[in-house]
């Protein structure tokens, strides 16, 4: 638990709570962990006046400051990068409590040390990102596959290709009995007879799901441009589902599905920036997204899950994979060392340059504040 929740109403007061703590030295074990509170409200509002991020997260209820510390990344990321790769400017607190205005033109290397750089190097409090127009209407369409190759050559495909799809995504779906009809909710099958034929019972499928945006004044011929996509994918012709809805609503879908979770039971890329990607030209974000019964001691009880994740997590340790964990988290220094590979004497370099008593988010465990290690970047800090 903290000792402390401050709320600061301004740049300055974070600024002031930061350096004050920073000027007491090693003699303090005060450290700052910083708290967003959600950032949705502001992005619709930049909707209602026509503009929107080029590239959004998949949930949008988080904020600006903490999807730019890790990435932000959705089925967007394809066209435009991850968020971090459609800023502008940042404003910045860093762990001395200095106030830096910092882009690829101005302190880039603070710049690009921030983002994606897990709180480590200063607290975001403004960000200019690329907007861009925002459209009214999506198609949204999912479809299933019984074969990896030839789901991950479909995605690839179209993730390729010019004026494809503008949202690819996936997922895998094991054993789920009566899927097609729980998409009926949200979805029309486009063959119902066909639907109605088909059974996932026992089976291991691959869901692709795309999007395609577009404004009324399309509609009439934006039916034959994704006729013409998806007459070049192999998937089962039995289970395409599509949905129109509004774009906010798309953006907002996850949450909503939170939302009815929560009820029913009472989550073009640049190597310069902080964030750690597998070396790479095309790889994949995978995401286990499990839900647990409470008081339940079966595979669906939370001690299963975590237990499970922790498995997983174990296999993904394996070097010669070569996979790296986004939203990471580790907990001994040794294993972000490993995390961060090569780029570890990078992110160690802009740790003492921007944060050298290690103030900002302790919770990471990425550096821990010893004072004989400290005191000697002190020192060397004062000699130069």
């Amino acid at each position: 638990m903290p000792l402390a929740v401050l709320h600061p109403k301004s740049v300055s007061d974070i600024s002031s709570i930061i350096k004050y703590i920073f000027d007491l030295g090693l003699s303090s074990e005060l450290t700052v962990a910083a708290r967003g509170h959600g950032h949705s409200l502001e992005a619709k509002h930049r909707h209602t006046k026509g503009l929107a991020p080029k590239s959004w997260t998949d949930y949008l209820h988080l904020t600006v400051g903490g999807t730019l510390s890790n990435a932000g990344i959705s089925g967007q990321a394809f066209q435009h990068g991850p968020q971090i790769n459609n800023v502008y400017q940042l404003e910045v607190v860093t762990g001395r409590g200095e106030v830096a205005t910092c882009s690829e033109e101005q302190n880039t290397d603070l710049f690009h040390a921030v983002l994606g750089g897990l709180g480590q190097f200063g607290i975001i409090t403004q960000a200019r990102i690329a907007l861009e127009p925002a459209p009214k209407m999506v198609k949204w369409i999912r479809a299933l596959y019984s074969d990896f190759s030839i789901f991950t050559k479909d995605q690839e495909l179209l993730i390729s290709s010019k004026n494809a799809f503008d949202y690819v995504e996936g997922f895998v779906i094991i054993n789920r009995t009566g899927l097609l009809n729980n998409w009926r909710s949200s979805f029309n099958p486009k063959d119902p007879v066909q639907a109605n034929q088909f059974t996932s019972d026992g089976k291991i499928l691959f869901c692709l799901e795309v999007a395609k945006y577009y404004n009324p004044e399309e509609s009439e011929y934006i039916d034959q441009e994704i006729d013409a996509l998806l007459s070049a994918l192999n998937y089962i012709r039995s289970t395409l589902f599509q949905s129109e809805v509004s774009y906010v609503d798309f953006l907002d879908r996850v949450h909503v599905s939170e939302i009815k979770l929560r009820e029913r039971v009472y989550g073009r890329w640049k190597n310069s920036t902080s964030l750690i990607t597998p070396q790479e030209d095309i790889f994949y974000l995978v995401a286990f997204l499990s839900s647990a019964v409470p008081s339940s001691t079966g595979k669906d009880g939370l001690e299963h899950i975590l237990t499970q994740n922790k498995k997983i997590l174990h296999f993904c340790g394996r070097p010669h994979l070569g996979i790296k964990q986004y939203l990471p988290h580790y907990s001994t220094p040794e294993e972000w060392k490993a995390h961060f590979g090569t780029q570890w004497e990078v992110f160690y370099r802009r740790k003492l340059a921007y944060d050298p008593l290690a103030i900002l988010t302790p919770g990471q465990r990425i550096f821990r504040r010893e004072k004989s290690l400290w005191a000697t970047v002190i020192k060397k800090l004062k000699i130069t």
